[in-house]
Formats: structure tokens, sequence, C-alpha cells
């Protein structure tokens, strides 16, 4: 890794909630700190959840968010290569973020390393014991056949159902709280997955809270949100940091 450069993560945008004026003034926010960090970037992972809604109709896309895919497209243009993970509210995300925008787009976590560190990186949805509930319905978007159905329904409606239930989201509710290292789900994931192989860091975002936290002799950064944060991580090459952008 060029010691110059520096990877950047960020994650939770949730644009399109929980209005389209809000959203819009979110996404203006988004793209500013793109172009201030796109000068030392070396790579950029945007870790899910960039949309509070998306779905891929074969020739239809949700409306709007032109900015940041214009910006994303000038990172990939310009030879920094983007990373883009699904969350759960953008998991029905297939192939035209890829062919148009040319990231590469990940639904699992999965392992880098940089400089001599290790990092597991992954939305974090799913993760670690308990959400049972949510597991089981995440299987149910996830199927097939259950995307092929959906398809069949107009955009103007579907589309309309998914923001009526993205307004009863957790995120609508205000913001989380710690529940404790006991109760962390991704912290018990972490746990046992230092069991059996060491990782440096581990860079997760879906909880939408700011964490910062050593697990044994590993990092544990969450990216939180941009709703009510405007926080992101950044690696040097030598520190991995979370940090809160400010708009000038």
């Amino acid at each position: 890794m060029n010691m110059t450069k520096k990877i950047y993560f960020a994650s939770d945008f949730h644009l399109g909630a929980p209005d389209r004026e809000k959203s819009l003034e979110r996404e203006k926010r988004i793209v500013q700190w793109m172009d201030e960090i796109k000068k030392d970037a070396a790579e950029l992972y945007l870790m899910g959840d960039l949309f509070d809604f998306w779905f891929e109709y074969k020739t239809a896309i949700p409306k709007g968010y032109t900015r940041l895919l214009g910006k994303i497209a000038e990172f990939t243009d310009s030879g920094i290569p983007v990373s883009v993970f699904t969350g759960n509210h953008d998991m029905w995300m297939f192939d035209y973020l890829h062919e148009e925008l040319g990231v590469t787009i990940y639904r699992k976590p999965i392992v880098r390393e940089y400089n001599g560190k290790k990092f597991f990186l992954g939305h974090g949805d799913g993760l670690g014991p308990g959400d049972h509930g949510y597991k089981f319905i995440k299987k149910v978007f996830a199927n097939p056949v259950c995307q092929w159905l959906f398809a069949r329904i107009h955009p103007n409606l579907g589309i309309g159902i998914a923001n009526y239930l993205s307004r009863r989201s957790r995120l609508a509710q205000g913001k989380e709280v710690f529940k404790g290292e006991e109760n962390e789900y991704l912290i018990s994931f972490i746990k046992d997955k230092l069991k059996a192989e060491h990782f440096d860091y581990f860079i997760f975002g879906h909880r939408h809270l700011p964490l910062n936290i050593k697990v044994g002799d590993s990092l544990y950064i969450n990216l939180g949100e941009w709703v009510n944060f405007s926080t992101y991580a950044v690696f040097d090459g030598a520190n991995l940091e979370l940090k809160e952008y400010k708009k000038a």
C-alpha cells in the first residue's frame, strides 16, 4: 500500500429516509466528504445500507441519488477502487452499480490485509447470536423466488410499500444506545471469531452507533450512520481511526 494514500470506510447513509428534503441534504454532505477524501484515497469501502430502500427491476431503479452515484463513478473512473456491501435495506442490489459505476459488490463479509494488518469487513447484519426473527426475514428476502415475485409488482407500488416500511424501521425511532459488551451481538461474534483466527481490525456498519472498542488485541469499529452522525473510518497504513465529518 502506498503510505501517502489512505483507505476509507463508511456505511449506513440511508438515502431516501426520512424524506426527500433531508435525504438530499445528507446526500450533498456525503458527496462533499467524498470530494475531500478523493485527493488521498487509495480505496473506498461503502459498507451497506447506502439507500433506505433499493430494488433493481429489469429496466428500472429507484428514483434519485444521482449526486452520490455520479461521485462514485468519478472515483472509479479516476482509478480509485470502490467496494460496496449490500446491507439489510439494499440487499436487492444486483449488478447495476457494478455495470454502470464499476464498483465491486459484496454480499458477505470479506477478509483483507493491508501493510501486514488483517481486516474483517462486513455490513454486520445477521452476525452473532440472537436476532432470529431478522435472520429468518433475511433468508426470505434473499430467496430468488421472493425476489422474482416482488419484481412482478409495479415499481410505483413496490417502492411505495418499501418506503412505508422504512418509516417504521429502527432508524426512524431515534439514536441507538450501547447495550453493554455482553449484549452486543457483533462483539459476541468477534470474540468467537478470534478464538479461531486473529484479526487486527473488525469494521462493520448496521449498528447505527459509532463504536471504537478494543476486543482482546483487536480493534472493533462500528461506522455508525449518517442520519444522526457523520462518522467514517480511515486507515493510513499504520493506524485505523474513527472520525466524524464536519462540513465546512
